[in-house]
């Protein structure tokens, strides 16, 4: 049974879905802008975090210039779940347009092959949108979701995501992860996966944006261990003129491939090194649109989580 939070959580993206799909779109968006506003005046632990992850980011930013980066964050945050609460109301053809791939040759000629195609993605941007893009317009997706709590609400957001053509594996609660997406690259899918954040204690430490950062080892490992084409893939928004909507901008790195010496691990290390390096120019440029609220860098990280 639901405690009280969990069914408030729970009735809360109800309605939400319920109530912001029905809007029109400038109303819809402005609103959650408002939301967004009233969430960095309130502060708390979420927005304290996300200006200390902005902080290391961009050093060289002044404190006024340093709060509005963070205004400018939450809004891009609460545009996210907007976009996400309307997702399901778009059809392929209304989607099509507000998803834009920049060096994305390499990748498509991996999938003509027939060859697996993992992306190291940051929680940057509109990664949902992307997702539901892609499986009409360039692959099926299959992906690891972290289990939301309550139960209930998870489930839902398995159902909409796998309604919008996506494969996706529970993280925890199920079969092995790793196992079902070895299985799943052999077999030539296209795996994007949220990496900037170690879930499992198993994660590697990297230097990113000029400090030590605990990210996920997952997307570098299951390429070295079957072969598939690595990249990350860094996702911002662009507003589109004259709109009140955004366009979803994704820009491929670079292939990245294995060192071909030192053991596995030494492998996966140096290659989860590269993927945080190909994400960097985004984090970078586009920083309000990382949605970092969680301890990522290692000298805010507790003594457990290290």
């Amino acid at each position: 049974m639901l405690d009280l939070t969990g069914n408030l959580t729970l009735a809360g993206y109800r309605t939400g879905w319920a109530l912001v799909r029905r809007l029109p779109e400038r109303a819809a968006y402005k609103a959650f802008d408002l939301i967004a506003d009233s969430m960095y005046m309130r502060g708390g632990k979420h927005v304290n975090r996300m200006r200390s992850n902005y902080a290391k980011v961009r050093p060289e930013l002044s404190e006024n210039d340093l709060e509005d980066l963070v205004r400018a964050g939450m809004r891009s945050y609460m545009r996210y779940w907007c976009d996400a609460f309307r997702l399901s109301t778009l059809t392929p053809e209304q989607l099509a347009p507000r998803v834009r791939l920049v060096g994305d040759e390499d990748a498509r000629a991996v999938l003509a092959e027939g060859r697996s195609l993992v992306l190291f993605l940051g929680h940057l941007g509109n990664w949902d949108m992307c997702g539901a893009w892609a499986t009409t317009h360039f692959a099926k997706v299959t992906t690891v979701a972290e289990r939301l709590k309550p139960e209930e609400l998870f489930d839902e957001f398995l159902e909409f995501r796998e309604s919008l053509g996506m494969r996706i594996i529970p993280l925890t609660g199920g079969d092995n992860p790793f196992g079902e997406l070895v299985r799943a690259a052999r077999d030539g899918a296209f795996i994007p996966l949220l990496a900037d954040r170690d879930l499992t204690h198993k994660g590697v430490t990297v230097t990113w944006c000029g400090h030590e950062a605990k990210v996920a080892a997952g997307p570098a490992a299951l390429a070295l261990t079957t072969g598939a084409a690595l990249y990350s893939l860094g996702v911002h928004y662009e507003k589109v003129p004259g709109r009140s909507t955004y366009e979803v901008v994704c820009t491929f790195s670079p292939r990245i491939e294995p060192p071909g010496e030192g053991s596995k691990a030494d492998q996966i290390q140096a290659m989860t090194q590269a993927c945080v390096d190909g994400l960097e120019p985004t984090l970078r440029a586009h920083t309000e649109d990382w949605h970092m609220m969680q301890r990522v860098f290692v000298d805010d990280l507790t003594p457990r989580d290290r």
